[in-house]
C-alpha cells in the first residue's frame, strides 16, 4: 500500500525546521508594548532540529522498508507529492489575485454592540478608523463617549458630573481617552512610506504620544502620536474643537502640512455647518467652516466612530456608527435577573442616515418591552 503522504509530512517537518526555526516571529499588537520577536535559546533550538532530522530520517526507513523501495525513491516520490501540492496552491493564490474584489465593504451582517468600558470602545474605535483610512479617508470626525478613567460607560447623560466644565472634561476624559485611542491606531500613509519605514521591524511598536494645548479655557488640544517606524504612520487629533475661527484656521494649517497621513477630529462642538450661523465679527466663518471641514479635499472630515447617548420617549438611548456600517440604534432597558436593575442595551434597528429622538420614539414604541415606561417598569417590578 503507498504511503507517501507519511513521509511528505517526515520531508516538511525536516524543510521547514532546517530553513525557519530561527526566523523571528511577529505578534500582534495589543494595548500594552509586547515583545516583538520570540527568544530562542540556540542550543536548545538546534538540539530541537537535530531530533527532527532524526525522526525524518527513522520515517524515510521505515516507508521504504514497507515499501520495498529504496530511501532515494520514496524521497523522490516525497519531493514530487510536495512539488505538485505547492503548484497547485500557488495557482489557488494567483487565481484568488485575479478575482475582481469590490472596493466597498459590505455593510449588512455586521456585529455591533454597545461598549460597555473604555477598552472596548477603544478597540471598536481604532478599528472603524483603520477601516476608513484602509478606504483613503484620511480626515475623520470621532465622536466618543465622554467618561473618566476607570468608570464603566453607562447610560448616564454625558454633562452630568462634571463642574469643571470643558477643562474637567478635556483632563479626565478627552485627553486620556484620545491618547489611549491613538496608542491603538496603526495608520501609515503608503504614498510616503521609505524603505527605511518599510524595513525597520518597528510598525507594531506602540506610538510616542504629545499634547500640546491649544486654549486653556476652551479644554482644547492637538495630541499626536508618532509611530516608531517613521513619520509615515504618524497621527494627529485635535480635541474639542469649536466653532471659533481660530480653530479653522489650525484645521487648514494642519490639512496643508499633515498630507496623506491621519489627522482625526476628536468631540468638535460643531454638528454640522449652520452651528457656525452669523458672526458680526467674523462674517465669513461660515464659508470657511464649508470649505475647510466639508468640501476640502478627501471628501471632508467624515464621521467614521459615533458613540452618541441620549434620552428618547423618557429612555435611554444610543445611536452607534461605526465605519463602514449604518448607524445603529440602541435602547436600555431594566434586567432583573440577578436581583437589582441591571441596563442592559437592546437593539432596536438601523439607519443609514443619522437617527433623531423621533426614530428612537417610533421604534420604542413598537417593542414590547418598552410598552410601560421606565418609571411604571420599576413600579412593576417593586411588587
Amino acid at each position: 500500500m503507498k504511503k507517501p503522504s507519511l513521509f511528505l509530512l517526515a520531508f516538511s517537518i525536516q524543510s521547514h525546521y532546517s530553513t525557519h526555526a530561527f526566523t523571528p516571529t511577529s505578534l500582534r499588537r495589543s494595548n500594552v508594548p509586547i515583545p516583538l520577536t520570540r527568544q530562542f535559546s540556540t542550543d536548545s533550538a538546534n538540539a530541537e532540529v537535530e531530533r527532527l532530522r532524526e525522526q525524518a530520517a527513522k520515517i524515510r526507513r521505515e516507508l521504504a522498508e514497507l515499501e520495498g523501495k529504496s530511501i532515494e525513491q520514496v524521497e523522490e516520490e516525497a519531493k514530487q507529492e510536495k512539488d505538485i501540492q505547492l503548484a497547485r496552491q500557488k495557482e489557488m493564490e494567483e487565481a484568488a489575485a485575479a478575482k475582481p474584489q469590490s472596493s466597498k465593504r459590505s455593510r449588512s451582517n455586521a456585529v455591533l454592540y454597545v461598549p460597555e468600558s473604555i477598552e472596548e470602545q477603544t478597540r471598536q474605535a481604532a478599528l472603524a478608523i483603520e477601516r476608513a483610512f484602509e478606504d483613503g479617508i484620511t480626515r475623520q470626525t470621532v465622536r466618543l463617549a465622554l467618561v473618566k478613567e476607570g468608570e464603566a460607560i453607562t447610560p448616564a447623560e454625558e454633562e452630568n458630573g462634571w463642574p469643571g466644565g470643558a477643562q474637567q472634561i478635556y483632563r479626565e476624559a478627552g485627553r486620556p481617552l484620545t491618547e489611549e485611542l491613538l496608542r491603538e491606531i496603526r495608520a501609515t500613509a503608503k504614498s510616503i512610506q521609505t524603505e527605511e519605514e518599510k524595513n525597520s521591524g518597528k510598525e507594531n511598536f506602540p506610538p510616542e504620544i504629545k499634547a500640546q494645548d491649544i486654549w486653556d479655557f476652551d479644554g482644547s488640544a492637538l495630541i499626536t502620536a508618532e509611530a516608531a517606524a517613521g513619520p509615515s504612520g504618524d497621527v494627529q487629533a485635535m480635541v474639542f474643537a469649536n466653532t471659533d475661527v481660530k480653530y479653522l484656521k489650525d484645521i487648514a494649517k494642519i490639512h496643508e502640512s499633515f498630507g496623506p497621513r491621519l489627522f482625526l477630529l476628536i468631540n468638535p462642538f460643531w454638528r454640522n455647518v449652520e452651528s457656525w450661523g452669523f458672526n458680526i465679527l467674523a462674517p465669513n466663518a461660515k464659508k470657511m467652516a464649508q470649505e475647510t471641514l466639508f468640501d476640502c479635499e478627501g471628501g471632508g472630515y467624515q464621521e467614521t466612530y459615533v458613540l452618541n447617548r441620549f434620552s428618547a420617549r423618557g429612555e435611554d438611548c444610543v445611536a452607534l456608527k461605526c465605519y463602514p456600517y449604518d448607524w445603529e440604534l440602541f435602547a436600555y432597558i431594566e434586567d432583573y435577573s440577578y436581583g437589582g436593575a441591571i441596563q442592559t442595551a437592546i437593539r432596536l434597528g438601523s439607519s443609514k442616515e443619522e437617527p433623531n429622538s423621533k426614530m428612537f420614539t417610533d421604534l420604542l414604541n413598537e417593542r414590547e418591552e418598552f410598552k410601560m415606561n421606565k418609571t411604571m417598569r420599576q413600579l412593576n417590578n417593586k411588587f
